[in-house]
């Protein structure tokens, strides 16, 4: 009985990542495609379809992943370490996904897509912390998909010859404060409240 449960929600967490990843994964693997569809939708209307999948997506991630942390098994116990060093992780990968948003940077200018090497390190510090299956396939996943993303984001960058703004210290500034703000707020408020767990208690 316990299985059959513990089938069903991890089922709902797959289809979760089915859906929001694999509409993140549209440009990795039909990039030809997606620009038919775009130029044949409209922008707009493209961006309203790729919104709506992935807000369902996600929801079912949360959904499915809140049933399955309690009930699936457990690979390994985290290290005693293993809080402090997500913890340092998340600081980081917090100010990559500023560092995405804030114009002039010089971690832009240098990488180009920090969102996503900022979803690798948030993936990565969470297996770390998190031992149970349900966490290594939530956090696997995003981990193997933002390593095959960001490899095919920089090859579109070299093809298109794209380069990004110079960075200013301005930027630099604004984007560490932005992402340190708002990891504190996530990390203390937050993710208690939409995750169920207080990383510091």
């Amino acid at each position: 009985m316990v299985r059959q449960s513990e089938g069903l929600v991890m089922t709902v967490l797959l289809l979760g990542l089915l859906i929001f990843l694999g509409g993140h994964s549209v440009r990795i693997v039909a990039e030809p495609w997606r620009t038919v569809q775009v130029a044949r939708w409209g922008p707009l209307a493209w961006k309203g379809a790729f919104t709506l999948v992935a807000l369902v997506g996600f929801a079912l991630i949360v959904w499915g992943y809140g049933l399955a942390r309690e009930q699936t098994s457990v690979l390994w116990e985290p290290p005693f370490w293993g809080r402090h060093l997500t913890a340092l992780l998340t600081v980081v990968s917090f100010v990559l996904f500023a560092a995405a948003k804030v114009p002039g940077n010089h971690v832009k200018a240098a990488v180009g897509h920090p969102m996503v090497l900022g979803v690798q390190l948030w993936a990565a510090a969470h297996l770390v912390a998190n031992g149970t299956v349900a966490a290594v396939v939530l956090f696997g996943a995003f981990l193997v998909w933002s390593v095959v993303d960001f490899a095919s984001a920089r090859r579109r960058d070299r093809a298109a010859g794209t380069r990004y703004p110079a960075g200013t210290l301005r930027g630099d500034a604004l984007a560490v404060i932005g992402g340190l703000v708002v990891w504190a707020l996530f990390a203390f408020l937050l993710h208690g409240w939409l995750i169920g767990v207080r990383p510091f208690g």
